[in-house]
């Protein structure tokens, strides 16, 4: 029998939730066909077989939430058919297996990847499975948000003992340690106890979008000094057919070419910061699961027709849980059009290592003054949030006022 393992996602995920299985005990399957479906805090990935191989037992159910290394599936394979049936999945594990190779015992067939000198086809089966069960270097387990505080606060992860659950380090265990001996937020005595629910209440666990956003706004609260500015934007000039969202992801590149430092991220372990030339602008999509936030590459690059229809197509891949994992990460920038249901001004919240968010609020018609009229204008409440240790408030006046410039001019 072999054990395939829950392989490293990336993003520096420590676990995730079985979503739905294709397969069943007693199934044959080949080699890089779909076995089953994850969900991680960022997406849903599909897992293929590493192997060719029949299915002879399941260590999880739909629900279950399992750990990266965890046992996943176990095969019973066929020596016949030796290890030329090597999936992408199980390939793209091999170099880093053939660079153990050169300093492993002898007898650790998990180095080798392939048919080698040596090797019994049965030891070569079993290295494609330790291939693609292998986690580049000691990984060690902590919640996402831990991991990103402990890479922006300089703190060395293996230092760490974990108080959650199996070890498992905590957003309060880097914070132990991370932070200044005088500082409020370190931890100095276990947190209460939860209060007991009224009657009548039922607990549900933080899952998947939900738990991930609990995360994220945990971090960003423990590590990001946020200012917001609050102004409008008078559409008055505007003609028929207006598409707000487009115009305001325009006027968002006009902001930053007036303010570059709003479109960047920010190193807090080395006190640095990295500005980009291009714009890639992450959207908040509410779904029914929770938060989601796509992102729309090189706005700068883009028509008004171009924005809309990929606009449109990344929300329809939010709702359907469809989204890449590549279609969720390394925003230079954020949007939150909250307006497009309820709400004038608000706090949007600034996701590390991005150092900035604008949000929209409800387009309304209000009574202005213009010159020494009484007019009705169309006009929109804009709310930034930004990071202070890294801008300025001039900055941020000049980006919130470029912005305006821009959208108040006729379409």
């Amino acid at each position: 029998m072999t054990v395939f393992k829950l392989p490293d996602l990336g993003e520096g995920l420590s676990e995730a939730e079985i979503l739905r299985w294709h397969v069943k005990v007693g199934d044959q399957v080949e080699v890089d066909a779909p076995m089953l479906s994850v969900e991680t805090a960022k997406a849903v990935v599909e897992v293929p077989s590493p192997i060719s191989g029949r299915i002879t037992a399941l260590h999880a159910l739909p629900g279950d939430r399992i750990e990266i290394g965890a046992a996943l599936i176990e095969f019973a394979t066929d020596a016949a058919a030796g290890p030329a049936a090597v999936g992408p999945a199980a390939a793209a594990a091999a170099p880093a297996a053939a660079r153990l190779a050169s300093s492993a015992p002898a007898d650790d067939s998990g180095t080798v990847v392939g048919h080698m000198p040596g090797l019994s086809d049965a030891d070569a089966d079993a290295a494609v499975l330790d291939a693609a069960n292998a986690v580049t270097g000691p990984r060690v387990r902590a919640v996402p948000a831990a991991r990103a505080l402990a890479r922006s606060l300089g703190v060395e992860l293996g230092t760490l003992s974990g108080t959650g659950r199996g070890g498992l380090i905590t957003l309060a265990d880097v914070l132990a340690v991370g932070m200044p001996s005088g500082s409020a937020t370190r931890k100095t005595h276990p947190a209460p106890a939860a209060p007991a629910p009224p009657a009548g209440g039922t607990a549900h666990e933080l899952r998947s979008l939900r738990r991930a956003m609990a995360q994220s706004m945990a971090l960003s609260r423990d590590s990001v000094m946020a200012c917001s500015l609050f102004d409008d934007a008078d559409l008055h000039a505007w003609g028929s057919g207006r598409d707000y969202t487009t115009r305001v992801l325009r006027a968002i590149t006009a902001g930053v070419r007036a303010e570059p430092g709003l479109n960047a991220w920010f190193d807090a372990a080395s006190y640095s910061r990295t500005l980009f030339e291009q714009i890639d602008i992450g959207i908040a999509v509410d779904t029914s699961d929770g938060l989601l936030v796509p992102v729309i590459r090189h706005v700068q690059q883009h028509s008004a027709t171009q924005l809309r229809a990929e606009l449109d197509r990344l929300k329809r891949a939010a709702r359907e849980r469809t989204l890449g994992s590549e279609e969720l990460r390394n925003f230079t920038f954020m949007l939150s059009n909250f307006g497009s249901m309820a709400g004038r001004y608000a706090t949007p919240v600034v996701v590390p290592p991005a150092v900035a968010i604008l949000g929209t609020g409800r387009v309304r018609r209000d009574v202005v003054a213009a010159d020494e009229r009484i007019e009705v204008h169309t006009r929109m409440p804009l709310s930034l949030t930004f990071d202070h240790r890294v801008i300025t408030g001039g900055e941020a006046v000049r980006f919130l006022g470029a912005v305006i410039a821009d959208l108040e001019l006729p379409e």
